[in-house]
């Protein structure tokens, strides 16, 4: 491999010939060999974007000149064109310095090195982060990636997702089944019934994502340092948080306070703490899903999923429920992430947080865990069929039946003939008729599954 010379504040450095980075990137390429795990790419992006409008932002007050912001523009454009956002350029480990400053000044010299021309010196520094801190910057970019992600992608998952659960429940409204408290049969109830408890859980997470928009939305860009806004146009704050809301078309604002948001991440345990309420809420519904089509012959066996690869390799014709048990490992990543979000988010050692690229990397995973699980949910929701014959084989023999008889015989006598039915194997309407007084007629009424739910 040929290399080149780069120089920065502490010296030369070697870097690879052909690296559009250069020498601090190098550096934290030397130094940070802790894991495999790299700075995700729509965080890269999302610093991109904030260095186009910080450039545009600088030029419009006069304090970078137009063949400057130009060629900054172009070179921005031209990195998301050619897909050059990928690991190759943007190479470093999530756990490198807190504040994140080496993926901020990755982003700055791959900008400021395709820039730059035999006629023209883009500075990483002085041009490219003009006005800018990596300490504004990284939360920044938290707050941009986050929030796109939110409203372009979790969002409308998630309604796609309640919309599928409440389809299928209308397309089995008259199914009646068995219900279960402690995993044990308990009074019955609709299949449609079951189903909108879990589309109104996932309805409970859209809620929480739409609020949080508004909030995840405050950037702390134009705090630069500590939040005081040191080496920055006093109006860049606000030029720069309306020219990022009209580029995005998302509702960014500039923050209401930077020394919170730069020292804190209080929205990004906010917003965590809603995608961890979604992973109970995913991985209940995919335990249900599990139980309903266990079996075939010796469990539940009330519905059946789409078979869409072998289950064992060694038993043939074993098919699993592959889909729920991967949305449940995820919904498990998710609980995860929150605990190492939740964390990361104390490390706010007074002006600034040190954690932000631990705190970035998992709460971006989170979010497209929390995505990707409801996209495949809702495929799996929407092709599974009803063994409508074993749901109502079960519920003609379901002995809790007999606590509609409660209010008639009260609750010894109910209990009397559901023990009764159990030993003898019979169903609760002839064991009834023997030691009750009411007729077969009404008891047939009381008894019916359909009213009962």
């Amino acid at each position: 491999m040929s290399f080149r010379i780069e120089k920065d504040s502490m010296g030369e450095v070697k870097v690879a010939e052909d690296a559009l980075y250069a020498a601090q990137t190098q550096r934290a390429l030397n130094n940070f060999n802790i894991s495999d795990l790299k700075m995700p790419l729509t965080f890269i992006d999302s610093i991109l974007e904030i260095k186009l409008i910080a450039a545009e932002t600088n030029h419009e007050l006069g304090l970078l000149s137009k063949n400057k912001f130009q060629a900054i523009t172009k070179a921005i454009k031209k990195i998301r064109k050619d897909k050059l956002v990928n690991h190759q350029n943007f190479p470093l480990d999530i756990f490198q310095t807190g504040s994140g400053t080496s993926t901020n000044m990755n982003v700055n010299e791959v900008v400021a090195n395709l820039a730059s021309n035999s006629k023209l010196k883009v500075h990483p520094n002085d041009d490219v982060n003009m006005g800018q801190s990596s300490n504004d910057v990284i939360p920044t970019a938290i707050s941009v990636s986050a929030t796109k992600s939110l409203v372009h992608e979790l969002i409308p998952a998630l309604l796609t997702l309640k919309s599928t659960i409440e389809n299928k429940g209308k397309l089995h409204k008259k199914v009646i089944k068995t219900g279960r408290t402690h995993l044990m049969d308990a009074m019955p109830l609709s299949l449609q019934q079951e189903l909108s408890g879990w589309a109104h859980q996932v309805q409970i997470s859209v809620d929480n994502c739409q609020k949080i928009v508004p909030t995840m939305g405050q950037v702390a860009q134009g705090g630069t340092a500590i939040g005081t806004g040191i080496n920055s146009s006093a109006k860049f704050r606000s030029l720069f948080s309306q020219k990022l809301k009209a580029h995005s078309g998302l509702p960014f604002s500039k923050s209401k306070n930077t020394f919170a948001s730069i020292a804190g991440q209080d929205a990004s345990v906010a917003l965590s703490g809603v995608l961890n309420t979604l992973a109970t809420a995913l991985m209940k519904i995919s335990n249900d899903l599990r139980w309903m089509n266990s079996g075939p012959v010796s469990g539940l066996g009330e519905i059946q999923l789409k078979a869409i690869q072998p289950g064992s390799s060694i038993m043939p014709g074993k098919v699993n429920p592959v889909i729920p048990e991967a949305v449940a490992m995820a919904a498990a990543q998710i609980m995860g992430n929150n605990t190492t979000i939740t964390i990361g988010a104390q490390s706010g050692n007074f002006q600034l947080n040190v954690m932000l690229p631990v705190i970035a990397y998992n709460l971006l995973q989170s979010l497209h865990l929390a995505t990707t699980s409801a996209e495949h949910l809702s495929e799996t929701i929407a092709h599974f069929e009803v063994n409508e014959k074993a749901l109502t084989d079960k519920l003609d023999k379901n002995a809790i039946l007999a606590t509609a008889l409660a209010p008639e015989v009260g609750y010894e006598k109910a209990s009397e003939i559901v023990y009764k039915a159990r030993r003898e194997e019979r169903s609760i309407l002839d064991v009834a008729v023997e030691l009750t007084t009411i007729s077969k007629a009404k008891l047939k009424k009381i008894l019916d599954p359909k009213k009962l739910t």
